[in-house]
């Protein structure tokens, strides 16, 4: 009935020969056996192979999708099932960064960890870029597009953007009417300085903007401070700034044009062989912060 799934599931995964071997601890050869006998079972090309790369035709694709599915399924059922008669325990290492990493995830596996005694839980929160096997990491928290598609990604949530700037900073350079305005203005940016941004009064066109660095930082605390004693304008997850504007420290701008969010997602390696206590951990915390939007995320 599963004829050769497992094998063409990590193909899909990796678009790699040699990585599905690898993830799999078989060889190369054999994975190709496996897909090319698939195929003929099938009577359908699912992969198109050349010298360099390895990728899913239209109908290998769809059912590369179907086949997750119900791999997902027949894990969660097992995970069930040995959940009710077992007890978690052992290391949990997780790589994240960022406010929301440290105001909402930590909280929550802190939780966890309170309910299974037996586990130890341990954040790394290094901002630099990680490769989740080499270094030891079960799970990772990452913000944004994801740039990697080897890896399995579930997501989080979605948090709304918003500019704001201090009263003194618009008291000496004035407030910005429009996005395009900013290019006179002094920005506070993370990695990216090219902003995002809608127009309503214009057939809601949407634009980006390549805005003047005034001060940059991978931290989101200090990219708040520093817009709160006045070095520039922020454009930040709207939930970040919340208790500044609440105080008064910040105030919010160019609200009609503000667009997107920023989607928060939890990556790992793969889903074969995922332990219980990760995939336990990895559930709670997509329940947990689903059950809190909007008011904590």
């Amino acid at each position: 009935m599963f004829f050769a799934i497992e094998e063409f599931i990590a193909l899909g995964q990796t678009n790699s020969f040699t990585a599905a071997a690898a993830r799999m601890g078989v060889s190369a050869s054999h994975i190709s056996r496996k897909v090319n006998a698939l195929e003929q079972k099938l009577g359908v090309r699912l992969v198109h192979r050349t010298t360099r790369v390895v990728k899913l035709s239209d109908a290998g694709f769809e059912y590369f999708q179907k086949c997750l599915a119900i791999s997902d399924e027949m894990e969660e059922a097992n995970a069930q099932l040995i959940s009710e008669s077992t007890e978690l325990e052992g290391r949990i290492r997780v790589s994240a960064a960022g406010d929301f990493a440290e105001r909402v995830v930590a909280p929550y596996l802190a939780k966890f960890g309170r309910q299974h005694p037996k586990l130890r839980i341990e954040m790394d929160f290094n901002p630099n870029n990680i490769n989740l096997v080499d270094d030891g990491f079960d799970f990772a928290i990452r913000y944004g597009e994801l740039s990697d598609s080897s890896l399995v990604a579930r997501k989080l949530t979605e948090r709304k953007l918003m500019a704001a700037a201090s009263a003194e900073y618009l008291k000496t350079f004035g407030e910005p009417e429009h996005p395009r305005s900013l290019v006179e203005h002094r920005c506070i940016v993370s990695i990216n300085d090219t902003w995002r941004f809608i127009d309503p009064y214009d057939n809601n066109t949407t634009f980006t903007l390549k805005v003047p660095v005034a001060w940059q930082s991978n931290s989101a605390v200090s990219l708040v401070e520093s817009a709160k004693v006045g070095a520039g304008i922020c454009y930040l997850p709207e939930t970040t700034l919340k208790p500044s504007i609440e105080n008064q420290q910040l105030i919010p701008i160019l609200r009609d044009y503000c667009l997107g969010s920023i989607p928060t997602w939890i990556v790992y390696p793969s889903r074969r062989y995922l332990p219980l206590r990760i995939r336990s951990a990895i559930d709670y915390l997509v329940a947990e912060v689903a059950n809190a939007a909007p008011t904590n995320t």
